[in-house]
């Protein structure tokens, strides 16, 4: 996947270490570059001319390139693996040559082994945004690494020093050797409080109190209500501040939209049929964009037997949609030039959120229970003291559970260009697209119990529909050439159908 340029927040930072009598030359950690020499020789002499003279990461660190080395009777494999053992972070710079083998490892691979090998700190950016041009070998080395650790695509040097730059300062913030003021406690600069919206603070205290309780009255002056808020720093209003309540955010954070768009096929293409932009503060984001999403969905309406008002039941569950947006705009990185980006297809929604998950977290765990960690806690506490977010880590938890309710496939969590990426599966087997693959009645049957239950066997279609062995097994055949189902596990009792979460590219009889 390749990553957008990452932005550097300008935000005051504190150093550490300093004052215990130590030279800062011996609290220096050494970067190892690691790559096939000759063909990225640019990139490596960039790299470290790029941290030699930045006035920040000079401090804690040295660079070691091979090539700068004298001769030396020393053999070289013994020389940088050493140097390895020695460093503190190591960078892996990987192309499309693999280098020269011995034993049938090049160097690079040797470095990278050695570097897990002993818990190095490990960076890892590959050239390029395809593989077609990748050595093999090269190619199963970008793979095992990518087993381990989060890696980077770059197109050029500009593009490799800032994200270097940018996972340099993180891990010396992980370090405790560097503290950055958080975004959302960062004075919005040039912002005072007349850029507060007196009113959408008046609406948040009103609904703060009635949905949690909340101590402050809703007639609270603006500057004691941030300020209990922990939204101002030294009088001014902080970007939190700003994003929650500001008349006009994006003056500030002109980063802060929500982009929606509604796709009539599977794919982005143009001209787009709907498209808005949001500018707004972030409760009235979310609205919008939720709002957005409704609209374009189909629904089936009740009738009146339960109560008053007819209930509305969408394609999409509300509750889901009204999750993922919200996710984004609680955890997304307000540094990134990136906007939140809400795109619907015929077969699915897709929320774009600027960031990645904490490095606590991975997506397997955000399908079991686990702490919640906002990206952007000022934000996220009006965000829970007005229903929109709950603290317990279970918003994810919670979007599966209803999925599964709604007979839908379980959304989706991945990392896509640097971004976080929800995707919610519609239910695409539509009476329509049923009618038009040609389906007897013992397969629509068939599919109506799968949508239901989420699953059938062989035996259960036998059994459901009174087919012989034969006939059961043609009728599955059948659907799976159709591409309306997939078979999990090979044979035995555990072997079953479900439906495929999205149609297949080249269905047998494609509608």
């Amino acid at each position: 996947m390749t990553t957008e340029s990452l932005s550097i927040p300008c935000v005051p930072i504190s150093i550490h270490g300093e004052s215990d009598g130590q030279s800062q030359d011996s609290m220096k950690s050494t970067i190892f570059i690691s790559s096939v020499q000759k063909e990225l020789q640019a990139e490596r002499r960039a790299v470290a001319d790029f941290v030699r003279g930045d006035p920040l990461l000079r401090r804690y660190f040295d660079v070691f390139l091979f090539e700068d080395l004298p001769a030396t009777g020393q053999r070289a494999d013994d020389v940088y693996l050493g140097e390895v053992n020695q460093c503190g972070v190591y960078v892996g710079l990987f192309g499309n040559e693999y280098g020269p083998e011995s034993d049938g490892l090049s160097p690079t691979e040797r470095e990278f082994d050695r570097a897990t090998e002993k818990s190095k700190y490990r960076l890892i950016f590959v050239k390029g945004a395809d593989d077609k041009a990748r050595h093999p070998k090269m190619l199963k080395l970008i793979h095992k690494a990518s087993g381990q650790l989060i890696r980077r695509r770059f197109t050029g040097i500009p593009d490799l020093t800032t994200q270097l730059y940018a996972s340099l300062v993180q891990h010396l913030e992980h370090e405790g050797l560097l503290r950055t003021v958080p975004f959302d406690k960062a004075v919005s600069r040039g912002a005072s409080l007349a850029d507060i919206s007196e009113e959408k603070l008046r609406w948040f205290l009103g609904t703060a109190r009635k949905e949690r309780q909340f101590a402050l009255a809703e007639n609270t002056p603006v500057d004691k209500a941030l300020a209990h808020l922990n939204l101002l720093a030294n009088g001014k209003p902080t970007h939190a501040a700003i994003l929650l309540f500001g008349k006009n955010p994006q003056r500030f954070v002109i980063s802060a939209e929500m982009k929606c768009a509604h796709f009539h096929g599977t794919e982005v293409s143009k001209p787009i049929p709907s498209y808005q932009i949001y500018k707004s503060n972030v409760f009235d984001q979310v609205d919008q964009a939720v709002d957005f999403v409704l609209a374009k969905l189909a629904r089936a309406v009740g009738t009146r037997e339960k109560g008053p008002q007819a209930p509305v039941q969408y394609e999409l569950p509300k509750q889901v949609v009204a999750e993922a947006i919200v996710n984004a705009v609680a955890h997304r990185d307000y540094t990134s030039n990136a906007g939140v980006q809400v795109m619907l297809f015929t077969d699915r929604l897709e929320v774009w959120n600027p960031g990645e998950l904490p490095p606590t977290l991975t997506m397997e765990s955000l399908r079991e229970p686990h702490p919640s960690i906002p990206h952007n806690p000022l934000i996220a506490e009006p965000l829970f003291l007005t229903h929109y977010i709950e603290k317990a880590g279970s918003g994810t938890l919670d979007m599966i559970s209803r999925c599964r309710t709604a007979n839908l496939p379980e959304p989706v969590f991945e990392q896509r260009a640097g971004q976080f990426v929800i995707t919610i599966w519609k239910s695409w087997l539509t009476t329509s697209v049923l009618e038009g693959l040609g389906l007897n009645e013992r397969q629509k049957q068939a599919i109506a119990h799968v949508k239901k239950t989420g699953r059938i066997s062989n035996k259960e279609y036998r059994d459901l529909t009174g087919a012989t062995d034969r006939t059961a097994l043609r009728d599955l055949d059948e659907l799976l050439e159709k591409g309306i189902i997939r078979k999990v596990g090979k044979t035995g009792r555990g072997a079953h159908y479900v439906i495929r979460r999205k149609p297949a590219k080249n269905p047998t009889n494609p509608t």
